[in-house]
């Protein structure tokens, strides 16, 4: 649907029975994320806050909580958007000469943004960062944040809507050394579209202006997340989507989306940051306290009867995954065309999507020795882990398309059953040491800092796999051996304490299961601090094992070896996925703040049938 703003789209889901109001008075310090997170778990609809403590405004949450409800607010433009997507070469001609291509005539003529007059609904109040919803949703945060920003910044030498980036980065609003109403914090990583449009200005030594727009169309808030073709203005994805063109309206040099219902403005200093955090992050656990770019801000403007969108991130699922899902279902058949022989690729959301990636190549290079091995998905692999937010990938783990056509990377036990049949530990595992990860993964050696692997697969099974709990020896400190799934064990240890009694462990390990034969059927062994709860489902195991671990320190292997540099194992290799000292904490809920929650749910209250 074209809808101008928030208002109208909540207008839209309510008259379809998909959106709930909560009358009572709520307390945007943990109550309304707890209500979000509750709601959300029970498949619940969006939610509208119409008495928040202390606060003027209404807040709105869990919009796009489920993918079908993302398509519903999109309905009328998802098909024709996959066809502009799914088109080889530059998708953002077809925006521009839309004439060549048949049905997507009116979807172009609502890509390129409209400059509105000074009438603009953004224009008609201005207030102050205390006033907005001071939403804090996990209990350690260090205070106040914007969950839904789409944060716009424009180009230093080439000035303008069409040049300008608008990304999903997290803004802390209050809390730490803040200075009440005239600062707040950006989360954001250098090589991000506004890190580049900040390194630009930095040179210059000119601050960068800085909008961050909260509400409006939904679809500008989607076309913040998606990943768009080099050339493709996420403005102009948005008007495409929402089937209506942004409009935007120029005010003391800041660029302000017209329809918005909030805007924040303000001037990022070079070399200017102070410490943000800590934030309950989507991996599940919290990011920490860091230096990251100080905002000044210069105004807060809102339209009249302005509603605050936000959202609750923790361990997957939440909202964001179908924003994930709604992406790949949109750009899936796209992303192969941009990498030479890639099939399929999953950033699989139950790990906090960039942990680990699962992707499936062509494997064409002809084996003139008759062995078929890893070669040309290799180079795929690189390709992948230079390729944008797939960059930050620490996992990855590729398979020949060839040795089984009907493989997707979506049905995830399927696909390690597949690569764990195959893969040989003494060849097909390749580290890159000592690199950049991501800036919310902390099982590396320090923020941003850590490493990545590629496993890969290609060829005839070497291996059954078993599902039969085997004998096992294990040595003192080793116990309750679980089968995960076919060809994967959990066996739980000692808490971590450091690299040098790991080693020791390992190497204990290694003496009792080098000769055990059962052990060929599981080429996979996960080592945690609950061997229970890694066993009790699919997420679980992806979530611990590769939140838990930096692959160049906590893979091991039985009957491990190096060779001209290259590390292998001749038996299964081992996954240290136990939580270290380093770790960031996990996130848990406020039992005080549940027991409210509860009360939302008894009869005659507005939660009541829903949680």
């Amino acid at each position: 649907m074209g809808y101008k703003n928030t208002q109208e789209c909540i207008d839209d889901l309510e008259k379809h029975g998909k959106l709930i109001r909560v009358t009572e008075q709520v307390d945007a310090e943990l109550e309304m994320a707890a209500i979000h997170l509750r709601v959300f778990e029970n498949n619940g609809p969006a939610i509208l806050f119409e008495n928040i403590k202390g606060c003027k405004f209404k807040a709105v949450s869990n919009l796009y909580g489920d993918i079908e409800r993302s398509k519903f607010i999109f309905r009328d433009t998802l098909d024709r958007i996959k066809t502009i997507i799914d088109l080889k070469g530059n998708p953002a001609e077809a925006l521009k000469h839309p004439f060549k291509y048949a049905g997507i005539l009116p979807v172009a003529l609502a890509a390129r943004p409209r400059k509105a007059g000074s009438n603009a609904a953004i224009l008609q109040n201005q207030t102050s960062l205390s006033a907005l919803p001071q939403i804090k949703c996990w209990p350690d945060d260090g205070g106040a944040f914007v969950t839904l920003p789409l944060v716009y910044s424009e180009d230093i030498d080439h000035p303008g809507v069409m040049h300008s980036n608008l990304g999903m980065y997290r803004i802390q609003i209050s809390g730490n050394d803040y200075v009440q109403d005239k600062e707040v914090g950006l989360h954001y990583q250098l090589h991000r579209g506004i890190g580049v449009h900040q390194t630009k200005s930095n040179a210059k030594q000119q601050p960068l202006k800085v909008s961050v727009f909260v509400g409006g169309p939904p679809a500008l808030t989607f076309g913040a997340v998606m990943p768009l073709p080099e050339g493709m203005s996420e403005l102009s994805f948005a008007g495409a989507l929402g089937n209506r063109s942004i409009r935007y309206v120029y005010q003391d040099g800041y660029c302000l989306a017209a329809d918005a219902d909030f805007v924040i403005t303000g001037e990022v200093f070079p070399n200017e940051t102070k410490p943000e955090g800590p934030f309950g992050d989507h991996l599940g656990y919290y990011s920490l306290k860091h230096n990251f770019p100080l905002m000044r801000v210069h105004k807060v403007y809102h339209r009249n009867n302005a509603i605050w969108p936000f959202t609750v991130v923790g361990r997957p699922p939440q909202e964001d995954t179908s924003f994930g899902a709604l992406i790949h279902e949109l750009t899936g058949k796209a992303i192969p065309t941009e990498i030479n022989g890639l099939k399929d690729v999953h950033a699989v959301d139950a790990c906090g999507v960039h942990p680990l990636l699962l992707a499936i190549g062509s494997e064409r290079y002809t084996p003139y020795n008759n062995e078929r091995k890893p070669q040309e998905i290799l180079t795929i692999a690189n390709h992948i882990l230079g390729k944008g937010q797939l960059s930050l990938a620490k996992y990855l783990f590729i398979v020949a398309g060839e040795d089984n056509p009907q493989l997707t990377t979506h049905h995830v036990e399927d696909y390690f059953k597949h690569l764990l049949e195959r893969v040989d530990f003494t060849r097909d595992l390749h580290f890159y040491t000592r690199t950049t990860i991501d800036t919310l993964d902390y099982s590396g050696t320090g923020i941003n800092s850590g490493s990545k692997v590629v496993i890969a697969a290609a060829g005839n099974k070497l291996r059954e796999l078993s599902t039969t709990l085997p004998e096992l020896n294990l040595p003192d400190g080793f116990r309750n051996p679980k089968v995960v799934m076919p060809g994967i064990l959990a066996i739980q240890a000692r808490a971590y304490t450091d690299d040098s009694a790991t080693e020791t462990q390992i190497e204990q390990l290694n003496q009792q299961l080098s000769t055990n034969q059962h052990l060929n059927s599981f080429p996979l062994l996960i080592i945690c601090d609950d061997s229970d709860f890694v066993s009790q489902n699919l997420n679980n195991f992806l979530w611990a094992t590769f939140t838990r671990s930096n692959p160049s320190h906590d893979i091991h292997g039985i009957d491990s070896f190096t060779a001209h540099k290259h590390w292998g194992c001749r038996g299964s290799l081992i996954i240290d996925a136990r939580i270290k000292p380093h770790h960031a904490p996990p996130l848990i809920k406020d039992p005080a703040i549940e027991k409210r929650v509860d009360k939302l749910g008894e009869k005659g209250k507005s939660l009541y049938g829903i949680i």
